[in-house]
């Protein structure tokens, strides 16, 4: 029951199922990093899919049908093999390991940040989210990039080549632990792609606010209120898999959760 302060079913199944991720022993097709390819809850997650999925979209039709109205997932616009070759764990940490890193807690409005080397983050801090942790208690790698010493990386990246007038691109790096996510929040418009892992969405549109509480994860909120929702109050949602792109319109609602370790890039157009 929502609000009860006790795992409800679905989260007792997320949370056994998630834990048996381990680190990838060298498999090419996840880069290295832990999946959760026997997590059966995840496969009931990537069935609940109300976005849009658009192969070869035009950028008249991305206008006219998205660009300030809805968001859609993007298939097939752009080739990153080359980039998500340099985002595998073992090269992240070749070339990365020693650069401090800035880390966020994961809640909506107070972000407390702390400073680590990207290789403490990643062996010690990378495990699946503790269902119980608030999210002022949970540190992620999301945006803060020192863009001077990540460069190296970023120049191999192709983004959507889909812009809105008066706007400029700027890149968020990530990479997030299975059952970790944002809560709800928003800001401006922008694309977000998945390099490695699942990277389930839930999003609202800006008149819509959610229900939700600013310092609980989005497992917790997965827990505690999305289960007693109506179907016609639920928010839009789909799992964007590795190699597609989620374009988010101006200021819509929207929260995260992980499937796996997921590696991404966020294209904001501010």
């Amino acid at each position: 029951m929502a609000g009860s302060g006790q795992p409800g079913p679905l989260l007792f199944i997320l949370w056994a199922l998630v834990t048996v991720a381990r680190p990838s022993s060298g498999n090419l097709g996840d880069g290295g990093w832990q999946q959760s390819r026997q997590w059966s809850a995840a496969a009931v997650m990537e069935q609940r899919c109300t976005v849009e999925r658009r192969a070869d979209l035009t950028y008249a039709e991305f206008m006219q049908h998205y660009a300030f109205l809805r968001p859609v997932i993007l298939q097939g616009l752009t080739d990153n093999s080359r980039f998500r070759a340099l985002c595998s764990r073992e090269k992240l940490l070749a070339s990365f390991g020693s650069n401090v890193i800035r880390l966020s807690t994961a809640n909506t409005y107070s972000y407390q940040k702390v400073d680590l080397p990207f290789q403490e983050y990643v062996e010690q801090l990378l495990y699946p989210q503790d269902p119980t942790s608030l999210g002022n208690d949970t540190l992620y790698f999301f945006g803060d990039n020192n863009f001077t010493e990540w460069a190296p990386l970023f120049q191999h990246y192709s983004p959507p080549p889909f812009r809105l007038l008066g706007t400029t691109p700027a890149y968020s790096f990530g990479i997030g632990g299975a059952g970790s996510g944002v809560p709800f929040h928003w800001h401006g418009p922008g694309f977000s792609e998945v390099i490695y892992g699942r990277k389930h969405w839930f999003l609202y549109p800006p008149e819509k606010i959610p229900e939700f509480h600013p310092n609980k994860t989005t497992l917790a909120w997965l827990q505690d209120t999305y289960p007693s929702m109506a179907s016609s109050a639920r928010p839009l949602e789909c799992t964007i898999q590795a190699g597609e792109v989620l374009y988010f319109p101006d200021r819509w609602w929207h929260a995260t959760l992980n499937l796996d370790t997921s590696v991404f890039i966020s294209t904001f157009l501010g």
